[in-house]
């Protein structure tokens, strides 16, 4: 079968992103972008400009309406919130069209300090959970002169990709059972036929006690249909395990992110009581002390699945004022 011309490829994939941001701006209001050397990424913000700033990053799948919630009161109490799309959601766009549609985890991160550098904010507070606690947690991790503080949903998430990816436990393997299904091609033809209804599942799985409506999670499902979004996050989940390769200009970041650098920076640590995907011990570990020196609270939320910050945004906004008030 004959390839499709970059160029017509190009074109539709700038329509359907056009077509995407009218969809997203008619539902949720401005939508904004700046450029950054790879991608044109979009957010909302609220808030006083001159306010400190705080960074908000979704996970997959997800998009910035998991902050809805979480973003007023810190935008009242006088912080400037900044929530983005993360490549390939929503409005956000790969710059080039020959660019590789990569979602390793450095990628990410890289995301992170270039859009923060776009933006011209020399120190931020970040919160994410997920890809979005990936992004924060490198970010924090490499350039602790950037990040002011941390609030992590998800832990200590930077993960070894250059060595040996050991099973793990069965029950642990069984819940990821999506990521063995993207790591074949049959998995990445099930997400692009059926990307809403399969994130639809993973949302009342990975949060068995969240009852969400169809209505929250239609605002949030058009965010899947960015025409890069299945090439991303088949990548990411194959680049983890070894079966895809990375981009070479983050061959020296992922070996650093595998020796596990500590996080130096002020730190809370939220954790869903309800997440299947997380860990919920009672007691800080001695894993989390060693990783995080600068730990400042961890607190198990019960009755929050894995979208801690939709089911118990309180939880979050309240644990980043204190933080920034210390």
């Amino acid at each position: 079968m004959t390839s499709m011309p970059r160029s017509r490829r190009s074109f539709l994939q700038i329509a359907a992103l056009a077509g995407l941001a009218r969809r997203v701006q008619a539902q949720s209001g401005a939508v904004k972008s700046v450029d950054t050397p790879i991608l044109k990424i979009a957010y909302y913000e609220s808030g006083p400009a001159q306010g400190f700033p705080i960074i908000l990053l979704h996970g997959f799948p997800d998009d910035p309406h998991a902050y809805d919630e979480v973003a007023p009161p810190l935008a009242r109490a006088g912080h400037r919130v900044i929530v983005p799309f993360l490549r390939g959601y929503g409005p956000t766009q790969f710059r080039d069209a020959s660019a590789p549609r990569t979602a390793e985890q450095a990628a990410i991160g890289q995301d992170l300090l270039d859009f923060a550098d776009a933006l011209r904010l020399p120190r931020f507070a970040a919160a994410g959970y997920d890809w979005g606690g990936r992004a924060a947690a490198i970010a924090a991790a490499l350039h602790p002169d950037r990040v002011r503080a941390l609030v992590l949903m998800s832990g200590y998430s930077i993960q070894n990709t250059v060595g040996p990816f050991p099973p793990g436990p069965p029950e642990a393997e069984s819940r990821l059972w999506y990521q063995w299904y993207f790591n074949t091609e049959r998995g990445r033809e099930g997400l692009a036929a059926n990307r809403r209804p399969l994130c639809k599942l993973l949302w009342h799985q990975w949060s068995p006690t969240w009852r969400f409506s169809d209505e929250t999670y239609n605002l949030t499902a058009p965010s899947f249909d960015n025409p890069d979004f299945v090439d991303v996050v088949i990548h990411s989940y194959r680049h983890r395990i070894g079966n895809a390769p990375g981009e070479e200009r983050f061959k020296a970041v992922e070996q650093q992110l595998a020796r596990r650098p500590k996080i130096e920076v002020p730190t809370t640590l939220l954790y869903g009581g309800d997440d299947v995907l997380g860990q919920r011990s009672p007691d800080v570990t001695p894993a989390e002390r060693q990783l995080f020196p600068s730990l400042k609270v961890r607190r198990v939320i019960p009755g929050a699945g894995h979208f801690l910050p939709r089911e118990n945004p309180a939880a979050l906004s309240t644990a980043l004022s204190e933080l920034l008030a210390g």
